[in-house]
């Protein structure tokens, strides 16, 4: 059955224009200033990868440059999350625009200085890879806030195109520019799209969130891990994308060593070479909701995997260039329709109150893989050759896939607004001050006998929502002199945590407490809160 619903989620799927979120125009905005930010990335990173072919040669650095640029967001992905879900979304974009631009800066000076080194092109790099780390969950989270929620998932294909669109035209901007005005002007072609951007986040007339019962910043990045522990759709995401990743990776970590020492090209090459995994992407981003509705998510995902390890394996046998462009855009083509599934997956199995951490956590183990699989690649690039670190990466990407096929992808909650599950809880007696005491809660169910194994099943899928939104204990308990009554009793660290558990609740997760609650007999289950004294 799981197979049959990843499989089947293009029935009923009313045909809509790709383009139909950009009618909104906070989006269509913001969706411009993201698109050129992540072109201008693509000049800084492409114009760092041809730099470090002369700073240092040898596919180790080329591919470290890479790894650079994906470890912050291995290591920021959460706290990023975290600080997304606690502050106003809109500032901290604005703060990381106004870094960003700093760092295009210092790129652009010392490389025109004469002064750049391969240690330092690195430390540059990864101070970039911070501002990306902070911004990717914000970034993914404010989609939400955009557009209604029946176009969330084209809207993130469109941000799929732009990701991609900034991959055809930036590496080629970069190469072109690198080969007639120097690196130094390329930098400032990073630093213009953040200006761009900082100018359309200043204009954003966003309303600030109001929370009641705010989170630390310690407690936010623990809710966020507890709630990816216990959320089994989530993970079962993660570790789909990360066997595409870690494969995956190859092309972004080792296409300069290819196009300069496999292919003889020079900048202007490689950055064409760049652009056909970009427009490839375009292509693959435009065509795959009708290919997603005709035969599935789960067979797209499977035949976009197989092709890019085909893609792959392809650009390692060969020395010719048009070949080389043709299996880059066919793997451009493939990448992009696997990832936006992936992505879109994600995005479905998290209610807005932890979206940018849940998405925080997806992108630490996304960027995992690819900081692993970079480096990996290049040490066998550097050991054996070029050649045979491609057909390896063809050969296990291949099985990754058919693995992964035994993994389908969850079908996506479509009842995740929210929807406090319990009634407002009780305020605090004056004698017992302060909400940084235990609280515990108990639920006095009185359930016939017969009717109890049903009951019991359903009561573990509600501990499971307990403890993803906040209890860090959780039991049922039987009275023997009364076996129809049954407590369910949870524990959360605090009182101020049990008051947040009341904002969590979904329409799904108050649907599955009616259905709990359906089974006592007699009015409503008495519900008592308690609060540790001594």
């Amino acid at each position: 059955m799981a197979r049959r619903a990843g499989g089947n989620d293009h029935r009923g799927v009313t045909e809509v224009s790709v383009l139909a979120p950009l009618r909104h125009r906070a989006f269509a905005l913001l969706w411009l200033a993201a698109t050129a930010g992540n072109i201008g990335m693509w000049v800084r990173d492409a114009t760092s990868g041809w730099v470090m072919t002369g700073l240092a040669p040898g596919p180790v650095y080329v591919a470290l440059v890479q790894a650079a640029a994906m470890l912050p967001v291995f290591l920021l992905s959460l706290p990023a999350g975290a600080i997304g879900d606690i502050v106003d979304r809109r500032k901290m974009m604005i703060a990381v625009q106004l870094w960003l631009g700093a760092v295009g800066l210092a790129f652009s000076g010392l490389t025109a200085a004469g002064m750049m080194t391969a240690p330092l092109l690195l430390a540059l790099t990864f101070c970039a890879g911070v501002g990306t780390a902070m911004t990717f969950p914000v970034w993914q989270a404010v989609i939400s806030e955009l557009v209604p929620r029946s176009e969330l998932r084209l809207a993130i294909a469109l941000n799929g195109v732009g990701i991609n669109v900034s991959r055809a035209v930036g590496p080629a901007i970069a190469g072109v520019v690198v080969a007639t005005a120097g690196a130094a002007s390329a930098y400032l072609i990073d630093v213009s799209a953040y200006v761009f951007g900082l100018a359309v986040l200043l204009w954003w007339p966003r309303k600030p969130t109001v929370r009641r019962h705010p989170e630390r910043f310690g407690s936010a990045i623990r809710a966020g891990l507890r709630y990816a522990r216990r959320h089994p759709p989530l993970q079962r995401t993660i570790v789909r994308s990360m066997l595409f990743l870690t494969f995956a990776s190859v092309l972004w970590a080792l296409l300069p060593a290819v196009a300069r020492d496999q292919l003889g090209t020079g900048p202007a090459g490689y950055g064409i070479l760049l652009g056909a995994l970009g427009a490839g992407a375009v292509c693959g981003a435009l065509v795959m909701q009708r290919v997603r509705r005709r035969f599935g998510t789960e067979p797209m995902v499977l035949a976009g995997s197989l092709v890019y390890a085909a893609g792959v394996g392809v650009l390692a046998m060969t020395t010719s260039f048009l070949i080389a462009f043709a299996a880059v855009a066919v793997a451009g083509a493939a990448w992009v329709a696997v990832l936006t599934a992936l992505m879109s997956g994600a995005q479905a199995v998290l209610p807005d109150w932890v979206r940018a951490r849940g998405l925080a956590v997806y992108r630490t183990f996304y960027f995992g893989a690819m900081t692993g699989g970079s480096i990996l690649w290049g040490v066998i690039a550097q050991h054996w050759s070029l050649s045979t670190a491609l057909l390896v990466v063809s050969a296990a990407g291949t099985a990754a896939a058919l693995i992964g096929w035994l993994l389908p992808l969850p079908a996506g909650d479509q009842h995740l607004d929210a929807a406090p599950a319990w009634e407002p809880p009780p305020q605090l007696p004056p004698a017992v001050a302060g909400e940084k005491r235990r609280a515990l809660v108990t639920v006095e169910y009185r359930v016939p006998v017969e009717r109890q194994p049903e009951f019991l099943a359903l009561l573990e899928r509600l501990a499971v929502v307990r403890r993803r939104d906040g209890a860090v204990r959780w039991g049922a308990y039987v009275d023997v002199a009364e076996p129809e009554w049954i407590v369910e009793w949870f524990e959360t660290p605090t009182w101020e945590e049990h008051l947040r558990q009341h904002q969590r609740g979904t329409v799904a997760d108050a649907r599955l407490q009616a259905e709990v609650q359906a089974f006592h007999v007699g009015g409503r289950p008495l519900v008592s809160h308690l609060v540790k004294v001594a």
